[in-house]
């Protein structure tokens, strides 16, 4: 009973903090912190480019974009974990969006090298070809997250409104913990980068956590539903994140061709998933 209540509780927290951040205070709050962010790596920059004696001696006027993204994907990162209990599809579709930006952010970070006289040559061609995989990379994954929104077909697997609630108060749980392991993942993060005067980042390691997140809500929902279709569906989920979890840390080019192939996988399964789904409604 102790521990129902301590489990309780932290599920009344979640819900709180889920109400707080759909609010517009949040959302003005948010934009407000990210363009800080924006405004002091750009003034620090700009001080490096006059040759102005600064902490962060090392980086250019870009390092504001940078930066920027940086604190965005910070922010969109606690949405995909407030997601988690609405729906596995749309969280799945977050991360998709998450990978995105992160291929705009290094495009820019890229571009940043790259702000004295420039000579087009043959060499400086072959170094913008990374920056323009990037950035095309990033187009092709907005459309996929696109096109994959819009064919979603949500599906209750539960029997009844009790099963619904037990499996959606689970899946708080996990985001609460998924949560916790985050911001503690940015604060080692902060200290590192501030040790090596150089932003340091383990989104590896959150989409590490991801992967048992994903796999154990796979697992958990078998008590609820074990039939083929929506089994293949959620796997298929999981593996995606899989895939995703491999394009942060592959080197140039192989970055934007595992996304591409988690993102056409995750359609290829959406669109047989919604024929098979369909078939089955009109057969019964």
């Amino acid at each position: 009973m102790l521990i129902h209540r301590f489990f309780k509780s932290q599920i009344k927290i979640f819900d709180y903090l889920d109400e707080q951040w759909e609010s517009p205070h949040v959302n003005k709050l948010i934009s407000n912190i990210v363009v800080m962010f924006f405004a002091f790596g750009l003034l620090v920059g700009l001080m490096n480019y006059l040759e102005i004696q600064t902490p962060l001696s090392s980086v250019s006027p870009f390092f504001s974009i940078e930066l920027a993204f940086n604190v965005l994907l910070i922010f969109e990162i606690l949405g995909l974990i407030f997601l988690i209990p609405r729906s596995v599809a749309d969280s799945v579709g977050k991360q998709f969006e998450i990978i995105s930006l992160i291929l705009l952010r290094d495009a820019f970070k890229e571009f940043g090298h790259y702000l004295g006289d420039l000579k087009w040559e043959i060499d400086f061609m072959w170094e913008l070809a990374p920056i323009v995989s990037d950035a095309f990379g990033a187009i092709l994954i907005f459309l996929i997250t696109g096109v994959f929104y819009r064919n979603q077909r949500h599906v209750q697997i539960t029997g009844n409104y009790e099963e619904q609630s037990g499996f959606i108060s689970i899946k708080k749980l996990i985001s609460i913990y998924l949560a916790l392991s985050f911001l503690a993942i940015g604060v080692y993060d902060l200290i590192t980068s501030y040790q090596d005067q150089h932003i340091n980042t383990s989104l590896e390691l959150f989409y590490t956590l991801l992967i048992f997140a994903d796999v154990f809500i796979l697992l958990f929902s078998l008590r609820y539903s074990s039939k083929y279709l929506n089994l293949f569906r959620y796997s298929s989920f999981a593996l995606a994140t899989i895939f995703l979890r491999l394009t942060l840390s592959a080197p140039a080019y192989f970055n934007v061709i595992l996304a591409i192939i988690a993102g056409l996988m995750t359609l290829g399964v959406t669109y047989i998933y919604n024929g098979m789904l369909k078939k089955s409604v009109q057969s019964t």
